[in-house]
């Protein structure tokens, strides 16, 4: 089954006709991915490599029935293209652009909140999502991932893609892999897809790739400790990062004592919580909690 997405999406991609939008959208074709229509406004009535072209997502969605959107809308404009497409009825928007002001994101994940869209925008700044063997939205590299039961969710696209490829050589397969992005406000975040994990039937184990800065971990520690009944296998990434000092992500920054990868670390072992000291010994925590040999 997975989480978010799956056989029943139906996508639109917004900019579409930019080169980003157009590249992606092929792959995620190439993928699987039901990409049914693209949005660029003036540019309604063309098509990019067969994929019908909107000058509005209301319009791509009364057409289509698209139910999710893939954002690479510049980042001047991509807050206000995903609230058009949350104000289209889009059930999950996936924002890729990154340097979108915070103002701009905050505004939106408000007015969301306000509306009761509250947890539909993955990102921004992110690589988006893949149920394996069903349905990729974003830039992930689609022929790393192989149908199984470990769900993961990540800060780093990086991360996510060397800790995948590790588990399926190890011959470990994943349900669904998210990426929430590595800026200080996002959508979507590790408590939320821990949650949609633990209620959904083909994810047996979870694993989650933290990294300094924010709160983020310190809560889903909290929400495993409470809520949680399949097994969580954590990895924090910027033990080594100097405080005050930014390291890649916009939220990856240590103010004083908070957000310390020692607090986080600490936070998920008082939650029994095994923590990867190096994401190699990620698959051997994975296979122990799946019962494997």
């Amino acid at each position: 089954m997975g989480i978010f997405v799956g056989d029943e999406t139906r996508l639109v991609v917004q900019a579409i006709t930019g080169r980003e939008g157009r590249f992606h959208a092929g792959r995620m074709r190439e993928y699987g991915t039901r990409v049914v229509a693209g949005v660029t406004p003036g540019r309604g009535g063309a098509d990019v490599d067969g994929v019908p072209v909107f000058d509005q997502v209301a319009e791509a969605v009364r057409k289509t029935g698209a139910n999710a959107s893939c954002v690479f809308v510049p980042a001047a404009a991509a807050a206000d293209a995903a609230a058009e497409a949350l104000a289209a009825g889009i059930e999950i928007v996936v924002c890729i652009t990154e340097g979108i002001p915070t103002l701009d994101v905050m505004n939106l994940l408000d007015d969301a909140n306000a509306r009761g869209w509250k947890g539909r925008v993955i990102g921004p700044n992110c690589p988006g999502l893949v149920t394996c063997g069903k349905a990729l939205v974003g830039i992930m590299p689609g022929r790393i991932f192989t149908p199984g039961p470990v769900g993961l969710v990540s800060r780093s696209g990086t991360l996510t893609y060397e800790v995948v490829n590790l588990l399926t050589a190890r011959g470990i397969g994943q349900s669904t892999c998210v990426g929430v992005g590595g800026d200080p406000i996002i959508g979507t975040n590790f408590v939320r897809c821990l949650a949609e994990f633990e209620s959904d039937p083909d994810t047996r184990a979870v694993v989650l790739i933290g990294e300094i800065g924010g709160r983020d971990e310190e809560d889903a520690a909290a929400f495993i400790r409470d809520s949680m009944t399949k097994p969580v296998i954590a990895f924090v990434s910027g033990r080594t990062a100097p405080p005050g000092k930014r390291m890649g992500h916009a939220g990856a920054i240590v103010s004083g004592s908070m957000g310390t990868a020692e607090s986080k670390v600490e936070a998920f072992h008082e939650a029994g919580v095994p923590v990867a000291d190096s994401i190699a010994e990620i698959t051997d925590l994975v296979a122990q909690a799946l019962g494997w040999r």
